[in-house]
């Protein structure tokens, strides 16, 4: 819970600062490639955890890697936070980072369950409708689960649209199965 506060106040920093740069999606893609490579390669993770290894080579090893690929400004944010021996956050930085642009875009992620593979103007009609339905721009994740049968299951935070068959047929099987019980006497 500490963790996750400061990783917050860090990201919300890091936030007003792209903000007053007008860089906000590019600060957030920066630290979504790191934050994915710290995902991806457990090696650098722990190089970068370790505290074996002084901080002066890991920056110059940050400074190598990401200097001239990412903007400055997320690069000496990065310092930062060696500096203030607060990078095993980093992953949790990004998240909250993305939150707040999310919120500042009135973007919403939601997972979207289908039973098949959709077109891409299924997925457009899809994503126009969600939007609709929940006031924000959509970013829907989709997967698929053919044990679905039909129609689709959205997850928008803790609520949850099942428009599945599935639940459909257990709902007629348990419907079907109180009747039966009832009706026989």
């Amino acid at each position: 819970m500490q963790g996750e506060i400061v990783a917050r106040s860090y990201a919300s920093a890091l936030f007003e600062l792209a903000e007053s740069k007008g860089s906000a999606e590019a600060y957030g893609e920066a630290l979504d490639q790191i934050g994915t490579l710290l995902d991806q390669e457990p090696a650098f993770a722990q190089f970068l955890e370790t505290p074996r290894i002084d901080a002066r080579e890991k920056k110059q090893v940050l400074r190598e890697t990401f200097g001239g690929r990412i903007p400055d400004h997320v690069l000496n944010f990065l310092l930062l936070v060696l500096d203030k021996r607060r990078q095993r956050l980093l992953k949790v930085m990004a998240r909250e980072y993305r939150n707040l642009v999310d919120q500042r875009m009135d973007r919403a992620h939601v997972d979207v369950t289908v039973a098949r593979p959709a077109d891409a103007a299924t997925m457009e009609d899809m994503k126009a409708r969600l939007s609709k339905a929940l006031g924000k721009d959509v970013v829907p994740h989709v997967r698929v689960d053919p044990s679905l049968v039909g129609g689709i299951v959205v997850r928008s935070g803790d609520v949850v649209y099942d428009g599945s068959v599935r639940r459909r047929l257990q709902g007629l099987r348990r419907r079907l199965l109180a009747a039966s019980v009832g009706g026989g006497r």
